[in-house]
Order: structure tokens, then sequence, then C-alpha cells
């Protein structure tokens, strides 16, 4: 690649979305009160988990 290749390229963050456009999910309402969550992607379960610290686990 010539270096003056990347002078070509956007910037990485105007590819991104717009922040307003991103959907926020407040996790209380993901785990419904309780402390997981079964999500479900592409056919396959992902446990999301509330630790005893506050803290965020997402498991295959």
């Amino acid at each position: 690649m010539p270096a003056d290749a990347t002078a070509t390229r956007p910037p990485r963050q105007s590819i991104r979305r717009p922040a307003q456009l991103v959907p926020r999910i407040a996790v209380e309402t993901l785990l419904s009160g309780g402390r997981e969550a079964i999500l479900l992607h592409g056919g396959t379960e992902y446990r999301l988990r509330l630790t005893s610290n506050g803290k965020l686990i997402l498991t295959k």
C-alpha cells in the first residue's frame, strides 16, 4: 500500500453511526429485575449476568 493511500481514507469516526441513532437499553430492562438474561443471536444463546460487584459478564 502506498504511503499516501491512508490519506484518502475517511477518518474512522466518520464511519460510525451518530450516537443519537444507537439504541440505548437499560440493563435493568434486559434483566427484568433479575440478575441474568438469555440473549439470542444468530440461533445461539448468550447469558448476560450481573455480578455481585455490579459488573456485566456475557458468556456463550
